[in-house]
């Protein structure tokens, strides 16, 4: 009773991650997604996408993987992606927040949540680098639907987007030519600085 007790526990706790509010819109651009919504999209794109992976992926590790990659979120909050300061301090608050979210499962689930967030952290296994395909890849997807909202709002860079995904064909160079053609629709429509 003290291992599901614990379990019940981490479900309450994590509903916290449906309040954690991200900086791009739906794709009808009404209001803005939360990490919950989020991590469910990845989850989803994991299992259609499975195919355009670099390398073999077991979907056993890349969905919960994704499921979870924001959890940290709860006590650290979402840094921009474009957030220059907010980056410096990342690493510190997550990993903080990662000992205590994970802390609360019963140790060996804890320890298999928080091996796969490092996992994806450390951008290294064929599954962290397709996750993190998705990862970049859902925002840009958004921002397209939503004619460029979160980019226009906050300035974005053609050179912030490639910076940001300068490992993505690593995971997916198919996916990465499919988003490099969405960044130049949306310079030459004004929503994407070409700079």
């Amino acid at each position: 009773m003290e291992r599901l007790k614990k379990q019940m526990e981490f479900i309450v706790e994590v509903d916290k991650v449906k309040k954690i509010i991200r900086q791009t819109y739906l794709a009808d651009a009404s209001r803005r997604e939360d990490d919950a919504e989020h991590s469910w999209h990845l989850a989803l794109m994991a299992v259609l996408l499975k195919e355009y992976s670099n390398e073999e992926v077991d979907l056993s590790k890349v969905v919960p993987m994704v499921l979870i990659h924001d959890l940290v979120e709860i006590d650290a909050g979402d840094t921009y992606a474009y957030d220059e300061a907010g980056a410096a301090t990342k690493n510190e608050r997550e990993t903080k927040a990662a000992d205590r979210i994970f802390g609360l499962l019963p140790q060996d689930q804890g320890i298999w949540f928080r091996s796969l967030w490092e996992e994806f952290e450390a951008y290294e296994t064929p599954e962290a680098k397709f996750a993190h395909v998705l990862d970049n890849c859902q925002p840009l997807l958004l921002n397209d639907a939503s004619d460029g909202r979160s980019w226009a709002e906050h300035g974005v860079k053609k050179s912030q987007i490639y910076k940001r995904n300068e490992h993505t064909p690593e995971g997916s160079r198919e996916i990465w030519e499919y988003m490099k053609e969405l960044v130049d629709k949306h310079i030459r429509l004004g929503h994407v600085i070409d700079a």
